[in-house]
C-alpha cells in the first residue's frame, strides 16, 4: 500500500500524538518515515542591519536546536518500533510548499499530519497548513486529529 510517508511536525501535543500513531501505522505497513519541520524565515525591519546579524544568527540556532528536539520524538519512537526513519528541516514561511516539495523530491506516496482544527476568525488569520497540503498537494494526506 504505502511504503514511505512523510510526517511533518511542529512540535506541538497533536504533532506528538501523530507521530506516535503514524509510526505504528508505517510499522504495520512495513513503511520507512521522513520526519520534517519547516522552520521560519528571519523577519526584522531595522535601519541598523549590521546589528541584526547576530540576531540572526542566534535566531537560526534557537530554531535548528528547536527542530532537533522536535523531530527526536518521531526517531526515538521510529527506533523503538524499528520503522526506518530519516529527518529533513527546511527554512521557509509557506510550510505547506515545503511539504509538498520535500514529499515529492522524497518520493513519498503519503503525507500524514497533525490538524490542530482552528476554525472560525482563528483559522482565517492563521490559515492552515494541514488545508494547504490537502488542497495542493497531488500525494495522498493523512490527517490525524
Amino acid at each position: 500500500m504505502y511504503t514511505h510517508i512523510l510526517l511533518p511536525t511542529d512540535g506541538s501535543p497533536l504533532s506528538d500524538a501523530a507521530i506516535q500513531k503514524c509510526v505504528q501505522f508505517a510499522r504495520e505497513l512495513g513503511a520507512r518515515i521522513t520526519g520534517f519541520h519547516a522552520i521560519p524565515e528571519f523577519r526584522v525591519l531595522t535601519h541598523n542591519a549590521a546589528m541584526l546579524e547576530d540576531t540572526k544568527e542566534r535566531f537560526l540556532q534557537e530554531c535548528r536546536a528547536h527542530a532537533t528536539q522536535y523531530l527526536a520524538v518521531l526517531e526515538t519512537a521510529a527506533k523503538e518500533a524499528g520503522v526506518p526513519c530519516d529527518t529533513v528541516v527546511t527554512v521557509s514561511d509557506e510550510p505547506y510548499q515545503e511539504i509538498i516539495r520535500i514529499a515529492e523530491e522524497r518520493g513519498c506516496d503519503l503525507i500524514a499530519m497533525a490538524s490542530h482544527g482552528r476554525k472560525g476568525v482563528k483559522g482565517f488569520l492563521t490559515g492552515s497548513e494541514t488545508q494547504k497540503v490537502l488542497s495542493h498537494s497531488r500525494i495522498t494526506v493523512l490527517v490525524f486529529r
